[in-house]
This record gives structure tokens, C-alpha cells and sequence, in this order.
């Protein structure tokens, strides 16, 4: 193979296949149909009886070639067409560039109808007159059919090419057909243009005909992967040395697939060593390509040597099999369920591998996430599960896959389970991974296994809990869990990790009040204070707003007593008295009838120059105590009655 002297025959290659050109035919009139140019009627009675075109003279001839320059000037491919037709019915065309306009025309059109115009103008004009065809004009030809996915004609007009001897530089339809082919899943077809190709380059000394390497990569390909013949395959490499194309590592890459696939060893061992006459040191894709065609086989056993080889041989310290590699192996191991010969070849890869290897370029990172990606976590904890019961252990990396495949599936406790493991092991996750597991938690719900996992970031000595704690705070507020709030925050209040402020504490009370459990909240109050947290304006706020909700008014009255000691007088130590507290107190205090303590809030408010919009007040009076007579609370309360008169007063009620 690849030898300089090698004398390959291409004189007796037929054109194509003959064997496929009926259903190339068929498949090329399924295409054009409705007819554009219709197959040759069969019977010869039908072919006498059609009427003949009239003939056309000089001046007609100039008026539709006229008419079809306009045409397609105004972009009216209808009328153009029927020019066309027109002058080719009798065996007529235009002129070169009027062909060629129209060509490309209809081929940058949308449609399948007008690329089926422009195909058979192309077939036309090569049977009539190639000379007449530019080489761009097939060019745009081909890039039609190939955004068009239109495989049929486009085999079909290289083989009219060909027949006519119109020979089109490769490099402007080449790599088109092949692109076409693979998208097609029919390289193979693509070979017997190939070995047409090589043919006429060779025989008739045409050096713009000479397939590339992509295209030589591509036929070899076809044989390798789609006929996968050995000996057709060889013909393409013995074709690469005729013709001076040097082989790639996809060269050797599709040999060794198929050699493989058919248990050539004998050949392997040689096209390893002719790899490294080439220069050839990275062989990434030889292994790569060795593996699949094992798969394929079946042979798992040459699948675990070829790796374990790899390893060996040193050739991963700079790269890694694909992720491709590693599903194609995870599934063919997992069909057969061998969940114990892959824990087994992570452990010998292991034993090969450089200590200081990149964790996510090792074997087990490789196999683990391809179980993780092809939907087998469970899988993957269970080759970890019988390494470990082989006392063998995993570097961290390896576990982190199935970590966030249980977070992404919501998979918690799961996940919980496998981190205990991890840290029982003497490892220890990132605060990334932990934050990223209390988050799923907590979207899912799973308050205990949100808890077990921050028990576990204290317990590893991880100095940035503020994250995960946040989290679990947010979580449990926007789920409405201020017991569980109060639970964990005195649990980790003594933490210096973890800055504990006011604002927690608030956030718990806020969340008792607002559920309507007061004291459940006074006793957060009371623990809030016993750690010297001091309330403030936020904290009385949310009180205020629970008793009322509950109209335990006399309540509010005992905070405001609690309240008024501690205003700022000098805007920084202290109770901010600010206009959300005094309309909290007034507002109470109206609907609970303690109209002098009201007007202790007014004074204490115009003492402080706070403004107070009197209009909520007047409300909620007239709700609560509109039938409220000062002459009856004359009698019975002096003091009571002139607190009345003196809210009235300010409030604008006597008038």
C-alpha cells in the first residue's frame, strides 16, 4: 500500500456501475416528474404519431432569444422557460451566455420544480453542445442539489458529463457530490464515481481531474465503513499512490475500522507501522477508529486491549478519546451487561495512567460520562460501587458526572447518598458542586438533603458557606417554611463562616407573622434578642402588621412601649423611626381605639418632622368607631374622652 512504483489498472472500470444505472434512471424520472423533458417513449407507433415543431425562422429565432434575455432581466422564469423550450424543441439553443444566465438562474430559484428546469437544461446542453456549458454553471448547479439534498440527478448529470466526455474540474464538483453522498448515507455510490474519475484523470492525462484528499478520504470511506470490502478499500489506497495523494490519519483511521471490524490483526500491526514510516505520532484517530470497528464486531475483549494499548503507548498525555468513543463503548459493554468488565477497565486504565493526569481526560471520567450522557446514572454509580468494593478508588472528578445528572433528573437524596460516600472516601467536592446540589434541593423540595449536604460543607472545613446558605434561607422563605428557618439558623448561628444579621432573623419573624403564627414569632423575637441581635425598624414593622391581621391590638401597644425607648434621637444608634413605622402604629392604634397613645405617635412624629397623611386614619375611624360618642365616654373615662377630642382635632373629624 501507498508504495511509489504501484501500478493500479483503471483502463477496465466501467462507467459507474452498470449494475445501477436502471435504478439511478428510475430514480432520476421519479425526480423530474410532472415531466420537464420526458422519457423516451418506448413504442415507435406513439413516436410517429406526435406532431413535429414547426420550424422556425431566423427572425423567430432572434425575437425568443429576445424574449428569454428579458426574462430573466424582469426574473419572469416562466416565460424564460418557455423560450427556451421553444428554441430547443427544434434542436435549437441560445446563445453560450444567454444558457448559462438561464442556467443559474433557475438553479438560485427555491423549489424542486425549477431545479428539475435547470437539470434538464444542463443534460440538454451536454448532449447537444457541452462547449456551450460553463464550468461555474455546473458549480451552481451542484450547490442547488446539494442544499437540496437531490442525490438521483446529481449522480445522474456526472454521469452524462462523463458519457459526453464534458469534463468539469473536480475541486468545482467534487467535494459537492461527496457532501451530498454522506448526507445521503451512500458514500458507496460515490466510489464508483471515484474510480470513474481516477480513470479518466489517467488514462486521458487530465490533471484537474485528480480527486483530493478529502475525496480520496471519502471513497475510502465508502468502502471501509458502507461496502466494507477489503479489497476495495486497498484499490483506493493503491489509486492514492498512482495518483501522489499522501494519506491523513482519516486514511489510516478507515483501514483500521475496517481491518477491525474483520479481525485482520496481521494487517493492523502493518498499517500501524506504515503509519509511523508516514511521520504519523498522534494516533488518536487510529485508536479511535480500532475501537469502533471492535464494537461493531463485537469483540469487547480487543476493545478493553485497544485502550489499555493506547495507554500504554503513551499517546493520551496530550489528548482523549472522544466522547463518541466512549458512548460507542459504554453501550456495547452495558448491551451485554458488563457492568463489571468496565469497573475493570478503569482500573487497569488506572494503573497506566500518569498520576498528574487531567481528571476529565482520564478512562474512568470517559466511561462514567458517557453512562451519565447516554441516560445510565445509575449505571455509573454502579461501576463506581464495584470499584469501591474492590477498594479501589476513583479520583473526585469521576463522581462529579453523576452528581449532576442527579441534580439535573431532581434526583436529591440520591445525590445526598453519593456525596456522604464521597467525603467517607477521604475526598472532597468544590464548593461549586455543593452549592449546585443545595440548589436542586431546594428547587425540589428536599429540605432534609439540602441540610445534610451544608452539615457536610461544615464538617469538610469549606470557608465559603455564605452561598449554600443563602440558598437554603431564600428556598425555605419563598416556600413558606419559617419553622425550618428558625431550625437551621440556630444550628448554624455560632459559625463564623456563616454572618448571620438582623435581616435573617427578620425574614423569619416576617414569614410567622405573615402565616398568621404570632408566637411563633415573639419567641423568634425573644431568641433574636437572647444572642444580642438587636430588632429593628423591619422587625416591630412585621409585628405590627401580624397583630393587627389578627387585631390583637392591646399587643401592638405593648411594642410600642418596647419601641418608643429605643427611637435614634441621633439618626444612628436606635429604632429608625421612619414613615412606614409610624403609619403601622397609627393605623393600629386607630382601629383598636388607644387614641391616646396615638397622639403620642403624632407627637412623636411632628417631634421628628415625619409627615403623616391624615386621610388612612379618617378611614379607618369611620369603620371602626363611627357610633363612638364623647359624651358617653365623658361619663365613664375623662382621660379617654380628651384623647378622643384631641385625635378628632387633628384629624380633621369635628368639622
Amino acid at each position: 500500500m501507498w508504495r511509489k512504483s504501484a501500478l493500479f489498472s483503471l483502463t477496465h472500470t466501467r462507467l459507474f456501475s452498470s449494475s445501477s444505472s436502471a435504478p439511478e434512471i428510475s430514480s432520476l424520472y421519479s425526480f423530474l416528474q410532472p415531466s420537464i423533458f420526458a422519457q423516451k417513449p418506448q413504442n415507435p407507433t406513439n413516436s410517429t404519431n406526435q406532431q413535429k415543431p414547426e420550424t422556425l425562422t431566423r427572425d423567430h429565432i432572434t425575437a425568443l432569444e429576445i424574449d428569454l434575455h428579458k426574462s430573466l432581466l424582469t426574473h419572469n422564469s416562466d416565460e424564460a422557460w418557455k423560450s427556451f423550450k421553444s428554441l430547443t424543441s427544434n434542436s435549437l439553443l441560445p446563445s453560450k451566455p444567454l444558457t448559462n444566465s438561464l442556467i443559474t438562474h433557475l438553479s438560485s430559484l427555491q423549489g424542486l420544480h425549477n431545479l428539475k428546469r435547470a437539470f434538464a437544461s444542463v443534460v440538454y446542453v451536454i448532449e447537444k453542445n457541452p462547449k456551450y456549458l460553463d464550468f461555474e454553471t455546473v458549480n451552481t448547479l451542484l450547490g442547488s442539489m446539494k442544499s437540496a439534498n437531490a442525490a438521483a440527478p446529481a449522480f445522474a448529470l456526472l454521469k452524462c458529463m462523463f458519457k459526453n466526455r464534458y469534463f468539469v474540474p473536480f475541486e468545482l464538483w467534487g467535494h459537492s457530490l461527496v457532501d451530498i453522498s454522506r448526507k445521503n448515507g451512500n458514500l458507496a455510490a460515490f466510489v464508483r464515481v471515484f474510480e470513474e474519475t481516477c480513470r479518466i484523470a489517467l488514462d486521458e492525462k487530465l490533471n484537474f481531474m485528480k480527486p483530493d484528499l478529502t475525496a480520496c478520504n471519502a471513497a475510502l470511506e465508502g468502502c471501509c465503513c458502507d461496502i466494507q470490502s477489503v479489497s476495495d478499500a486497498e484499490k483506493v489506497v493503491e489509486t492514492m499512490s498512482v495518483l501522489g495523494v499522501r494519506p491523513d490519519e482519516s486514511s489510516f483511521g478507515f483501514l483500521a475500522y475496517l481491518y477491525a471490524l474483520k479481525g485482520l490483526e496481521k494487517k493492523i500491526i502493518e498499517l500501524e507501522n506504515i503509519m509511523g514510516g508516514f511521520g504519523f505520532s498522534n494516533k488518536a484517530v487510529f485508536f479511535s477508529s480500532l475501537i469502533s470497528g471492535y464494537v461493531k464486531s463485537g469483540n469487547l475483549e480487543s476493545v478493553s486491549t485497544t485502550i489499555l494499548l493506547s495507554l500504554s503507548q503513551g499517546f493520551r498525555k496530550d489528548s482523549n478519546f472522544s466522547d463518541e468513543t466512549y458512548r460507542e463503548v459504554v453501550k456495547a459493554f452495558l448491551e451485554k451487561g458488563s457492568i463489571k468488565d468496565l469497573s475493570n477497565l478503569i482500573i487497569e486504565a488506572q494503573k497506566l495512567e500518569d498520576p498528574s493526569i487531567v481528571i476529565d481526560k482520564s478512562t474512568g471520567f470517559g466511561i462514567v460520562n458517557a453512562c451519565v450522557n447516554l441516560g445510565f446514572s445509575d449505571k455509573a454509580h454502579s461501576i463506581l460501587d464495584e470499584m469501591n468494593s474492590q477498594c479501589c478508588s476513583v479520583g473526585l472528578g469521576v463522581y462529579v458526572p453523576i452528581l449532576k445528572a442527579y441534580c439535573k433528573e431532581h434526583r436529591t437524596a440520591e445525590a445526598t447518598q453519593l456525596v456522604m460516600d464521597i467525603s467517607n472516601s477521604g475526598l472532597q467536592l468544590d464548593v461549586g458542586m455543593y452549592d449546585d446540589i443545595i440548589d436542586a434541593s431546594m428547587t425540589s423540595q428536599d429540605f432534609q438533603s439540602a441540610f445534610s449536604i451544608f452539615r457536610d460543607m461544615r464538617e469538610a472545613r469549606i470557608s465559603d458557606l455564605m452561598g449554600s446558605y443563602l440558598s437554603i434561607m431564600t428556598g425555605l422563605m419563598e416556600n413558606h417554611r419559617p419553622e425550618l428557618m428558625a431550625a437551621f439558623l440556630d444550628e448554624v448561628v455560632e459559625d463564623p463562616r456563616v454572618e448571620v444579621k438582623t435581616h435573617d432573623w427578620n425574614s423569619i419573624i416576617h414569614a410567622f407573622c405573615k402565616a398568621g403564627r404570632l408566637e411563633d414569632a415573639r419567641r423568634t423575637l425573644r431568641r433574636m434578642t437572647f444572642l444580642q441581635f438587636e430588632p429593628n425598624d423591619q422587625t416591630y414593622l412585621s409585628l405590627i402588621n401580624g397583630y393587627v391581621t389578627a387585631e390583637k391590638y392591646f399587643c401592638v401597644l405593648m411594642l410600642w412601649n418596647e419601641v418608643k425607648r429605643k427611637i435614634s434621637t441621633d439618626g444612628e444608634t436606635g429604632i429608625k423611626f421612619d414613615p412606614n413605622l409610624v403609619d403601622a402604629f397609627l393605623y393600629a392604634f386607630v382601629k383598636g381605639g388607644f387614641f391616646d397613645t396615638v397622639m403620642q405617635v403624632v407627637e412623636k412624629s411632628q417631634e421628628m418632622k415625619i409627615f403623616v397623611d391624615k386621610w388612612r386614619y379618617k378611614q379607618a375611624f369611620m369603620e371602626t368607631h363611627k357610633k363612638l360618642k364623647v359624651a358617653k365616654l365623658r361619663k365613664r373615662n375623662f382621660r379617654k374622652m380628651e384623647a378622643l377630642i384631641a385625635f378628632k382635632n387633628w384629624a380633621g373629624l369635628n368639622a
